[in-house]
């Protein structure tokens, strides 16, 4: 499969790369899309892709990344002895023109296999299980499996830096099965969401409520709004559930009581050699605020954070 190239990269302004990114769904929109993002949901990329909401400013912890970019495809180069080439340009599915891909570098060669493709991470010391033996998180293997998709390639490679300490490289082998489903979901909704403009159905991700908490921040004070009968039937099942959810909840404190009157003070319970529970003692400090209130209280409003947020209750 040839390489597309939608456009060059290179010196392009922050603003240009915004507005050519919207034109479809790129790399790291393809997990959201798929329903495995912890971070980004498929509203927000709908939102995102119909230009109803700025992107995000980036963070800290991806200024570093593309920092230490350079650093990481170097030790990359240094621990495999792979030639790799950075890649100012963003490509273009050439059957499938809303799948893009600007991918990090080209692998020039790997014993005769071609080219590759090599994504360049850094993850802090507290996401080291997430790259422990084989694994890769969801999004980025997701990621890597769009652009090969995009790109015609075979394998890539993910280098990354976790802590600031421990480097680390995998070779992912493409995978067909993964590459056409991730089409048929892409597919489905660039045509039949974005295009029309029909946004998908809010889902109960993380990704999803905060989004939500975005987009409507601050609520108008005395304002309201009437339900039809359908939406009056959500609350309802609101209702049930949250009812089914302390039931729940009711349960597995009851079976955690019963287990740890049976533990009393051991730490360990065990079960044909296999640990099945723990029950540790465990030192914690917090400050007292209401104490620093009130007998500091000019100490206390130094350091103290007012925050806004929206309470939402069922009546």
């Amino acid at each position: 499969m040839a390489m597309n190239i939608a456009a060059s990269t290179k010196n392009m302004a922050r603003e240009e790369w915004l507005k050519i990114r919207r034109r479809g769904i790129g790399g790291s929109d393809a997990s959201a899309v798929a329903g495995l993002n912890r971070y980004k949901s498929p509203v927000g990329v709908f939102l995102d892709k119909t230009g109803q909401i700025e992107p995000d400013e980036a963070g800290e912890a991806a200024y570093w990344g593309n920092v230490l970019e350079d650093v990481v495809a170097r030790e990359f180069t240094i621990q495999t002895g792979l030639r790799v080439q950075r890649s100012n340009k963003l490509y273009q599915h050439p059957e499938h023109k809303f799948m893009l891909g600007n991918v990090d570098r080209l692998i020039l060669d790997k014993g005769g296999r071609g080219l590759g493709i090599l994504e360049c991470k850094t993850a802090s010391a507290y996401k080291l299980g997430e790259w422990e033996d084989d694994q890769v998180p969801d999004e980025y293997a997701i990621q890597l499996q769009h652009y090969m998709a995009v790109l015609g390639v075979n394998y890539g490679y993910f280098a990354v830096l976790i802590g600031g300490q421990k480097f680390q490289y995998k070779l992912v082998e493409r995978n067909d099965k993964i590459i056409d489903s991730l089409v048929q979901i892409e597919d489905e909704f660039w045509n039949r969401h974005v295009v029309p403009g029909i946004p998908p159905i809010i889902d109960g991700s993380e990704a999803s409520a905060n989004l939500l908490n975005q987009l409507y921040p601050i609520s108008a004070p005395a304002s309201e709004v009437i339900l039809d009968d359908k939406q009056a039937g959500i609350v309802r099942q609101l209702q049930a559930a949250k009812e089914e959810a302390a039931i729940a909840t009711e349960q597995v404190k009851r079976y955690e009581n019963e287990l740890k009157s049976i533990m009393g003070e051991n730490e360990l319970a065990i079960h044909n050699g296999d640990t099945l529970l723990s029950w540790k003692s465990n030192d914690t400090s917090r400050i007292d605020s209401k104490r620093l209130k009130k007998e500091q209280p000019d100490l206390y409003e130094k350091y103290s954070n007012t925050s806004s947020s929206r309470r939402f209750l069922v009546k």
